[in-house]
């Protein structure tokens, strides 16, 4: 059985989260580097997961304002697929989020990852619409 283990990220894991961002999105989906890396991660929570003790995934959650929060920049590494670890992340970041007494959590999910959302009860809001050139939707949940 392969370990995955999802933590809050420290300074130390900033290069491992950009090596997985730049693997999945920029060279996997053809996401411009501007795009991926907006000047917001500094002031985001970062998390990183590990399966059997190599980093393979990662999120950020960004804070919208004093009530919202938003996962962003979900990512794992083809290798890691299938083994729960996006489902993971999910779970720590809202985990993370309710610690921080956030009632509501907004997500922009790429379409064909959105039964995952749906699975941790996010719900659809609108159509959807493309970003980086990506179909996504919108999502949201209660947290609390």
């Amino acid at each position: 059985m392969s370990d995955v283990i999802v933590k809050v990220a420290d300074s130390e894991d900033f290069p491992a989260i950009q090596a997985i961002r730049k693997s999945v999105f920029q060279e996997e989906q053809g996401v411009d580097p501007d795009l991926d890396f907006d000047g917001e991660d500094e002031t985001c929570h970062q998390l990183i997961a590990s399966l059997d003790k190599e980093y393979v995934g990662t999120a950020r959650i960004r804070y919208l304002n004093q009530t919202t929060a938003k996962i962003e920049r979900l990512a794992v590494l083809p290798l890691a697929r299938g083994y729960g670890v996006g489902k993971k992340i999910m779970e720590k970041a809202l985990e993370v989020i309710d610690s921080k007494n956030i009632p509501e959590v907004l997500i922009h999910a790429q379409e064909y990852i959105k039964a995952l959302y749906q699975q941790l009860g996010f719900q659809q809001e609108g159509e959807v619409f493309e970003e980086a050139g990506i179909r996504h939707v919108k999502m949201k949940r209660k947290v609390r």
